[in-house]
């Protein structure tokens, strides 16, 4: 089972709406560089021993590319949990001109 792709136009309006919550699995100076506002922040290394902080309701798992972020919404997925994953990852947001933090920020 693998879980369903969004792009990153879909993922920003439904974290709009509300519908979605993002989990950024980078690592710390891909993070500070840039990420998407009120992401939550766990690192794929440190994902299985944090997963009891995840939001309640459905996820988009986000990463540079959508590689990392694919290996881990896969794996909620076939532990139960409703996610996606962020096709394209950051890369992809960045190039749709969505916002991220700090507004100076960069995809590291």
């Amino acid at each position: 089972m693998s879980a369903p792709e969004l792009s990153a136009t879909d993922v920003a309006a439904a974290l709009e709406r509300g519908e979605l919550a993002a989990v950024d699995v980078r690592e710390p100076g891909e993070w500070e560089a840039g990420h998407i506002a009120d992401a939550l922040w766990i690192p794929m290394g440190e994902f299985a021993d944090r997963v009891s902080e995840l939001p309640e309701g459905p996820l988009a798992i986000v990463c540079r590319s959508g590689a990392r972020s694919g290996v881990v919404a896969d794996w909620l997925e076939r532990s139960g949990v409703d996610a996606v994953n962020l096709a394209g990852g950051m890369q992809a947001w960045y190039a749709a001109s969505l916002p991220i933090e700090p507004v100076d920020g960069w995809i590291a």
